[in-house]
């Protein structure tokens, strides 16, 4: 059989297999996807038959892959990549965590959170004051430093000299003034002259003004534009005020503090009780009887809804950010959270954390959902919306006054989330994330007060399956987010979760291993037990009072880990009877996962599609971050880092076995076309060639680090 012959065949089969699938879910047969053919058949030792598959290798056709001069066996894949950083970072290595100090030469330790990545720096060269930022030239508005304010003041010398040259991408026009009539950057836009104007007065004087399309504009209110809060369909934005009272600790949170006074009370029972029980059983006491009631019960939680057709993505460490989930949910992802925010700091006020409650109004529709479907009682979809957050905390009262304040002063919101599953270092060792595994006590100690705040916003919370791979505790953490504790549930019932999701790997596993599907299976069935038991957990002189109980009495489980297409999705859902299932990993590699749930069949996205899946990212990240020097860096950082997953992503019409697999490794190979071949990159120069085509170069000073250094990728700009 001729080389060409064997190409088309092996083509032919794949089309057949993917109708296949499409039909085993029930759906109508699709028409056909037709795979672009390549121009010319690269290697003349291509296959007609396709090879076995091989356990960890991406199966890509013959007469894709590369080969060295000489060589005729499959060359060897890529080396494994250190995936934590799906949820975080690592502890650095020894040398990352000293430096020497220029005083003494001693080795001295790194303070921050951050302290193992460096970005460099990115800034105008002269910086534009904000009175002038955003006024015409002849109206700035008092600059409150006044004399001693070392900022330029002069507009033509900052445009001349203070910044570099407008960008000439997207034809040199602003995107987001394009899109919504005005640009939040205001002079320090690296687009400004396309929405700028040189005006001349009856005097003969000559004055720059702003450009505005009032035709575009939202009805947004414009009293924080100055400071660059205010950003063009984003919401959550939280005034800098509050911010600044809550780090003066100016806010009182009344009901935590309340809650909490009562807590520590019934703490001191419970200990005296357990160690009097434990030491002389002749004198234990009955905590029942010692029982004081909390100073509030938990207010009527708003139904929350999950279903086979709500595929939700995950909370993700930096991946997560605004313009990626807006992305996602442009695709079709039903349910989005923030990325992780540390419940301290929210407390205190800082910008960085509050930052990452922000959402775009895109996650403030509802989900999708079936009517005819197994939904609660009470559940209003108009009602519901995508956007959720979540928190960690190492002790109660960190993670109730948070709690307090997100359901305070964020007005969309659908839950807030107890991370109990993070396996960072810095994290775990803190008490936090995945700690709490180990400190189940503790655990439901935070729910119940969390549940006792919140309002109406219901709280969830996500684990592992254990600390340990020889200890698994999750299948018992579930009983008791359920149910409650033994003493606990005769006296005031359940703690009040309303979902629990489960990451199918313990701690020690990280990604080193495949999710447990079974285990999360086992869970699941346990759940079903547990809901089923809701109604009995009062005894006779306390009846359980169902306004408190989450979506009516029912929890929702949901399962996490390794699902890359809709095949894994529906095989989860129907055979581990999960709820739904929670993406990450799968979502940064191939965010149209969500598409494919939605049509039931894979999607061979051509490389024109993705770049425009790209082209979109850029465009957010603008309208998220800023058009402005420290905007568009920001959003090539970020770019880079879904750069660094994304070219992973294997296209479906280069491979001989279906479905593909998140943990396989492509060896070497080529594209369909150039384009395909270079998103395909692994090397960094080609990332920097991608973000070029739409941010412009990178400015100097500009540095990049990927979370996972499969290769030590380091970026830094030619100066």
């Amino acid at each position: 059989m001729e080389p060409q012959e064997a190409a088309k065949r092996s083509q032919d089969e794949a089309n057949d297999s993917i109708e296949h699938e499409n039909n085993s879910h029930g759906e109508p047969a699709p028409k056909k996807i037709k795979f672009d053919d390549h121009p010319s058949t690269p290697d003349d030792s291509a296959k007609a038959i396709p090879r076995p598959r091989v356990k960890g290798v991406a199966p890509i056709k013959a007469e894709y892959l590369v080969l060295a001069l000489g060589q005729t066996e499959q060359p060897a894949v890529d080396e494994a990549i250190d995936d934590d950083a799906a949820e975080g970072q690592t502890a650095p290595e020894p040398h990352e965590a000293v430096q020497v100090s220029k005083k003494d030469g001693r080795r001295k330790k790194q303070k921050g959170q951050n302290k193992e990545r460096e970005f460099g720096t990115f800034s105008d060269a002269k910086r534009l004051c904000n009175s002038v930022a955003w006024t015409p030239e002849f109206s700035p508005r008092p600059c409150k430093h006044g004399d001693r304010c070392n900022a330029l003041h002069d507009l033509r010398q900052y445009l001349k000299e203070g910044r570099r040259p407008d960008l000439a991408t997207f034809g040199g026009k602003c995107p987001v003034w394009e899109k919504h009539g005005r640009c939040p950057s205001g002079w320090r836009c690296l687009f400004v002259h396309s929405h700028m104007d040189e005006v001349k007065h009856a005097d003969g004087r000559s004055e720059l003004v702003l450009l505005e399309d009032t035709a575009k504009r939202s009805p947004e209110g414009d009293h924080e534009e100055e400071a660059g809060e205010v950003k063009p369909g984003v919401v959550n934005v939280v005034p800098v005020g509050i911010k600044f009272d809550l780090a003066k600790k100016r806010i009182q949170l009344e009901k935590s503090d309340k809650y909490l006074e009562w807590l520590t009370k019934d703490t001191e029972r419970l200990t005296k009780h357990y160690h009097t029980s434990k030491n002389d059983a002749n004198e234990s006491s009955d905590y029942r009887a010692q029982y004081v009631e909390p100073p509030l019960k938990p207010s009527e939680k708003r139904r929350i809804y999950f279903g086979r057709e709500t595929p939700v993505l995950a909370p993700l460490t930096t991946q997560g950010n605004l313009p990626f989930r807006r992305l996602c949910v442009e695709l079709g992802a039903q349910v989005t959270y923030s990325e992780m925010a540390l419940g301290l700091p929210l407390l205190q006020g800082q910008k960085a954390d509050w930052t990452l409650m922000r959402a775009h109004e895109s996650e403030t529709t509802p989900p999708r959902f079936d009517p005819g479907g197994a939904i609660v009682q009470d559940y209003d979809n108009s009602k519901d919306l995508k956007f959720g957050a979540q928190i960690a905390a190492s002790v109660p009262w960190v993670a109730i006054k948070a709690t307090e304040a997100l359901s305070r002063y964020l007005p969309h919101l659908r839950l807030v989330d107890l991370n109990c599953g993070c396996p960072v270092d810095m994290v775990y060792k803190s008490g936090a994330g995945s700690a709490l595994l180990d400190a189940q006590s503790k655990l439901e100690r935070m729910i119940r007060g969390m549940n006792a705040v919140s309002g109406e916003v219901p709280i969830t919370a996500k684990i592992r399956m254990g600390v340990r791979d020889d200890r698994l505790t999750a299948h018992k953490l579930v009983e008791r987010l359920a149910l409650g504790s033994e003493d606990m549930r005769s006296v005031v019932g359940a703690p009040g979760c309303a979902a629990v999701t489960l990451h199918g790997r313990t701690r020690q596993q990280r990604y080193t291993k495949a999710a447990d599907w079974g285990y999360i299976a086992e869970c699941a069935a346990l759940i079903k037990q547990y809901n089923q038991k809701t109604d009995s957990l009062a005894d006779t002189i306390r009846e359980a009072d169902e306004s408190t109980l989450p979506n009516g009495g029912k929890m929702y489980f949901l399962g996490n880990g390794d699902c890359y297409s809709h095949v894994d999705y529906f095989e989860h859902v129907d055979k581990a009877k999960v709820d739904s299932v929670m993406i990450g990993r799968g979502a940064i590699v191939k965010p149209w996962i969500f598409e494919e749930i939605e049509k039931g069949q894979y999607l061979d996205k051509s490389s024109s599609e993705r770049l425009t899946y790209i082209e979109k990212f850029a465009r957010y990240g603008m309208e998220a971050w800023g058009s402005d020097e420290l905007g568009i860096n920001y959003t090539r950082r970020f770019l880079l880092e879904f750069l660094s997953f994304f070219c992973r992503y294997v296209p479906i019409g280069l491979l001989e076995h279906l479905p593909p697999s998140l943990n396989d490794r492509p060896p070497a190979y080529r594209g369909r076309d150039d384009l395909e071949t270079l998103l395909a990159s692994k090397n960094y120069k080609d990332w920097i060639k991608i973000s070029e085509m739409f941010l412009g170069p990178a400015p100097p000073g500009f540095k990049f680090q990927p979370k996972h250094k499969s290769n030590s990728y380091e970026i830094e700009a030619e100066g």
